[in-house]
């Protein structure tokens, strides 16, 4: 399951099975954790993770914005690939990052506040598969998941 978009051409993007908010992890100590919420103009202030130059761009900017709404900068650095390492960074200080509201819910690390960001759209996750791939059971599945709708977490 991928988050949309998804712009690889040999993989398919079927339904959509969750759709969640987004939060900005930022360490307990920060000042922004104390206010309750965030915004995307807040990241301009801060550094997020890095994920490289194996990330899709794409993918990248639907995730953490190179540019705020008013045109800011959003600066990059220290480098991350995966959440446990983004989650590690932030603990320590050293930037905030946008995140699913899904991965504060199963995530809960000492050190760590996750704040609502109010004015960011919604994360939208998909089943996706290689679109070689002819499998009977995928497509119901697939069929199924499109028959019941999304799942939409509450914040």
């Amino acid at each position: 399951m991928l988050w949309l978009p998804v712009a690889e051409p040999d993989l398919t993007v079927g339904p959509t099975v969750l759709i969640t908010g987004r939060v900005l992890a930022v360490a307990a100590g920060h000042p922004l954790a104390e206010r309750g919420s965030a915004s995307l103009e807040d990241l301009a202030d801060n550094h997020v993770a890095d994920f490289g130059p194996d990330a899709p761009a794409y993918w990248v900017d639907a995730m953490v914005p190179l540019r705020t709404p008013l045109g800011r900068r959003v600066p990059r650095g220290p480098r991350a690939r995966t959440l446990h390492e983004i989650l590690s960074l932030v603990a320590a200080g050293r930037c905030v990052h946008p995140l699913g509201e899904i991965a504060a819910r199963y995530n809960r690390p000492p050190g760590i506040v996750f704040l609502p960001v109010h004015d960011a759209p919604p994360l939208r996750f998909a089943l996706t598969w290689r679109s070689a791939t002819d499998d009977p059971a995928l497509h119901a599945l697939a069929r199924t998941a499109a028959g019941l709708g999304p799942v939409t977490l509450a914040p």
